[in-house]
């Protein structure tokens, strides 16, 4: 069984922007398999699907970024999921280039409210997680506003890229152990 969570903003006004790539991640992800219907619970969205024998849930927690920790929490103690293998946790990364992806085994939050929000919740920072690049913003845009804003028309086309990409890396976390796809796509994310 793995928990695979995306982070992002719930609501209409944030679907594009760059705290949501995410969300956009697992919406990728859901698009190539044979899920079922979305449903609520653990202040999610929830859906479930199979890759090869494994069950999946995909998360997308509803409780806004900064709080994304509890519904983390209240998913992992319902699955009685093992953090350090069975959760795999998706996020725009500020520290990295726009269109690129990075897989980690563990880590700290690195200034990331969402992630230090499921660290605190969980309890833990060894689990892995797929960062996607945002880049960071230009010295007269504060964090909060550029994160909250959409791509840019020029980045689309590369962020959609490297969202397809983290989407394919955590498909692939569900079928084989994450040290060896995090190898993987390390090399891959590098060459691109």
């Amino acid at each position: 069984m793995k928990l695979i969570v995306g982070l992002g903003n719930p609501g209409k006004e944030y679907e594009k922007t760059k705290h949501n790539a995410g969300f956009m991640c697992v919406d990728t992800l859901l698009s190539k398999l044979d899920a079922h219907r979305p449903y609520k619970k653990w202040q999610a969205i929830v859906t479930e699907a199979r890759v090869g024998t494994e069950l999946i849930y995909l998360v997308r927690p509803q409780t806004y970024m900064n709080l994304s920790g509890q519904a983390v929490k209240e998913a992992v103690h319902a699955l009685g999921i093992d953090v350090t293998q069975d959760l795999i946790l998706v996020y725009d990364d500020l520290d990295l280039p726009i269109g690129s992806v990075r897989l980690r085994q563990k880590g700290s939050a690195g200034g990331h409210n969402g992630v230090k929000s499921v660290v605190q919740q969980v309890g833990s920072g060894l689990f892995p997680r797929i960062r996607i690049g945002i880049g960071r913003p230009p010295f007269d845009i504060t964090v909060i506003d550029y994160v909250l804003t959409p791509f840019p028309k020029k980045d689309r086309e590369l962020v959609a890229k490297s969202v397809e990409l983290a989407a394919e890396a955590a498909h692939a976390a569900c079928e084989s152990p994450f040290q060896m796809v995090m190898n993987k796509f390390n090399s891959r994310a590098s060459t691109t």
